[in-house]
């Protein structure tokens, strides 16, 4: 398994060729897939914001949907029995359902360069879209008839690079976890046979990231290079008679939102098997997890840049690299994220 140290709390980079593809670095992000970039945009006043996933060129998509109250756009385009099997780009949002809207800016950017399912002289972009809720995080929601998602989407769109904030970034912005501070946190790993595979992932869950009665994260056994402080096994077994979670959470309040990625050459059937698999990174790092109050959605992407044939055992390990590491990029992201008002960071409790 390949792997690099990266920064406590914040990635950067100018737009450049992926590292999976020049060689010249591996970030420990979603983009070492190659072919993929990321871009974020924040509003701070609002306390939301927007991250885009854009591939290259259109690739293979898939979604799973866990939480009971998810909110969602296209998904029903990505099932395998549909017409359009490619996608151009995955939003990821905050702002609830008036997070949607950041999709149509995503859209509206990429028909400018002239992206698109080809309609006769017409190319209508393909871009899924998923949400959570961070709409009661103390940020100024009073935005009128103009909420502010589309304009974040394009401008998500014009910062995608390889390099991305992690923590407080894009739709992890106003995003809290069970009683601290949720974020956006993304790793990656390379199997042994060459394929890559990444998770980025938007972490706002009812559930509590921490073993309760400790201060240790759920993920701390699939760290890598202290890429969540080098946690270490927790001191005592959880104390299940402590609470943890969100108090009192409320439908649609929640949910933790995402994209696992490979550079292999997958079919859409095969792609949901990856985006099902990773799901289990969820419910190791968060418990609980798929709640009838969360809306986890996680979708699939296959670049197809590593063209090696796949079959059903291979699968099987891309899969399970998936789970590792939506489970490592949940811990990422907790430890990550910066206090945001009076909403507390893991690092300093």
């Amino acid at each position: 398994m390949r792997h690099r140290p990266t920064s406590a709390n914040k990635t950067t980079g100018a737009p450049g060729g992926n590292a999976a593809q020049s060689g010249d670095r591996w970030r420990n992000l979603i983009t070492d897939v190659d072919g993929l970039r990321v871009g974020n945009a924040e509003d701070t006043r609002v306390r939301s914001g927007v991250t885009v996933v854009i591939a290259d060129e259109p690739c293979v998509a898939a979604v799973d949907v866990r939480g009971g109250a998810p909110g969602t756009r296209e998904t029903d385009l990505l099932s395998p029995t549909s017409l359009v099997q490619q996608v151009d780009a995955i939003v990821l949002s905050g702002g609830s359902a008036f997070g949607l809207d950041s999709a149509s800016g995503v859209s509206a950017w990429l028909a400018e360069q002239g992206r698109g399912y080809p309609v006769g002289p017409v190319h209508v972009p393909i871009v899924p879209a998923t949400i959570l809720f961070d709409l009661l995080n103390g940020g100024d929601k009073a935005w009128g008839e103009q909420p502010p998602y589309r304009a974040l989407g394009k401008h998500a769109c014009e910062r995608a690079a390889d390099d991305f904030a992690l923590g407080n970034a894009g739709a992890g912005l106003g995003a809290i976890a069970g009683e601290v501070k949720g974020g956006l946190g993304s790793v990656s790993m390379q199997l042994p046979n060459g394929i890559t595979v990444g998770a980025l992932i938007a972490v706002n869950a009812v559930g509590s990231p921490i073993i309760p009665g400790t201060r240790t994260l759920w993920s701390w056994a699939v760290e890598q290079d202290g890429e969540f402080g080098n946690q270490g096994p927790p001191p005592s077994m959880p104390d299940w008679s402590l609470p943890y979670g969100k108090q009192r959470p409320k439908p649609g309040g929640n949910t933790t939102i995402g994209v696992v990625a490979t550079n292999a050459a997958l079919t859409p059937a095969q792609a949901q098997r990856m985006a099902l698999m990773g799901h289990d990174g969820i419910a190791r790092a968060v418990r609980p997890a798929h709640s009838p109050f969360d809306g986890d959605t996680l979708f699939a992407l296959a670049t197809g840049r590593n063209p090696r044939l796949i079959d059903a055992a291979e699968l099987g390990r891309i899969g399970d690299a998936a789970a590792t590491c939506v489970e490592r990029a949940i811990g990422r992201a907790v430890y990550a994220a910066d206090a945001l008002g009076d909403i507390p960071a893991f690092r300093t409790r």
